[in-house]
C-alpha cells in the first residue's frame, strides 16, 4: 500500500471523530450564548419580581446580579463539558487559577465583600441621597463590586464598594426632617430687634416650616462688620432646599424695604503721616 494510501485511510478513520468534535463545539457555542441569553432574562425577571414584591431596588439589583453571575459559570461549565474539557479537573484549574487572581483582585474582592455588608448593614437604600466616597448624589443602584448614584445635574457617578464602606457616609434621607442652619448677618446700625422680628414674621408664615421641634431665632455672634443671627427652623427633608431659598430670598428682599442693612466685609486702614 502506497504512502498516499495510507494518509487516506487515516483521513477516513479521523472524518467520524473530526465530525463529532465539531458538532460538539458547535452545540457548546450554541449552549454558551442561549445560556448567557436565558442567565439575563432570568435575572432581569427575577430583579422585576422582587420590585414588584416592594424589595428595594438596591437590593434587588444586588441579588440579580449575584444570580446572573452563578448562572453565567455555570453556562459555561455546561459548554465547556460539552465540547469535552473534563470539568472536574477544570474546576480544580479554576481554583488553583482564582486563587492567584484573587490576590491580583484584592481590590475587586474588597468591593464585592463591602457591597455584601452594604445589603446586609443598609446605611442607605434605593433613593436615598447621600455624600459617601467624597462625591453626593441619589442612590440609583447597588452591584456586586459598584454603587451607581445620580447627581442633582442628572451625572452617573460609579463609586467602589469598598470606598464607600471605608468612609464616612452621610444620609440625607434617613430621617423624615431635617434643620435648617442659616446665619443671617445685619450691620451694626441696624435694629437688631426689627431685625429678629421681621424673621419670626418670615418663618412664621411659612407653612412648610414645622412648628415641632420648635425654630430658634438668636444672636450668635458680635463678629468683625456684622451682628450675626442663627435661624433654625426645622422642615421635612423634601422641601429642604426649597425653604432654605425662599427664606433667604424673603429676609433679603423684607430687609432692604424696611431698612435692614447688610454689610459688606470691610476693612479700615488707618494711614499715619510721618514726620521727616
Amino acid at each position: 500500500m502506497s504512502d498516499m494510501e495510507q494518509l487516506v485511510d487515516k483521513g477516513i478513520e479521523l472524518l467520524p471523530w473530526i465530525s463529532e468534535m465539531a458538532i460538539n463545539l458547535l452545540i457548546g457555542i450554541v449552549i454558551f450564548f442561549v445560556g448567557r441569553f436565558i442567565a439575563h432574562k432570568v435575572a432581569h425577571w427575577c430583579e422585576h419580581r422582587m420590585l414588584k414584591a416592594s424589595v428595594d431596588k438596591a437590593v434587588a439589583g444586588f441579588c440579580s446580579s449575584i444570580l446572573y453571575a452563578l448562572m453565567f459559570a455555570g453556562v459555561i461549565l455546561m459548554a465547556l463539558g460539552q465540547v469535552g474539557v473534563q470539568t472536574t479537573s477544570f474546576i480544580a484549574i479554576l481554583g488553583a487559577a482564582g486563587l492567584a487572581v484573587g490576590l491580583a483582585l484584592q481590590g475587586s474582592l474588597s468591593n464585592f465583600a463591602s457591597g455584601v455588608l452594604i445589603i446586609v448593614l443598609r446605611p442607605f437604600k434605593s433613593g436615598d441621597f447621600i455624600d459617601a466616597a467624597g462625591q453626593m448624589g441619589t442612590v440609583d443602584r447597588i452591584e456586586l463590586f459598584h454603587t451607581y448614584l445620580r447627581t442633582p445635574d442628572n451625572r452617573i457617578i460609579i463609586a467602589p464598594n469598598s470606598a464607600i464602606m471605608n468612609g464616612s457616609i452621610v444620609n440625607f434621607s434617613r430621617e423624615k426632617t431635617r434643620r435648617l442652619d442659616l446665619v443671617i448677618g445685619i450691620s451694626y446700625d441696624a435694629d437688631i430687634r426689627l431685625a429678629k422680628s421681621i424673621m419670626e414674621e418670615i418663618v412664621a408664615a411659612d407653612e412648610r416650616v414645622l412648628k415641632d421641634p420648635a425654630w430658634v431665632i438668636a444672636v450668635s455672634e458680635l463678629a468683625d462688620s456684622s451682628v450675626n443671627f442663627n435661624l433654625r427652623p426645622w422642615v421635612a427633608a423634601a422641601d429642604y432646599w426649597a425653604v432654605r431659598a425662599d427664606l433667604l430670598e424673603k429676609i433679603k428682599y423684607t430687609f432692604d424695604e424696611r431698612g435692614v442693612g447688610i454689610p459688606y466685609p470691610q476693612m479700615d486702614v488707618h494711614l499715619h503721616k510721618q514726620e521727616s
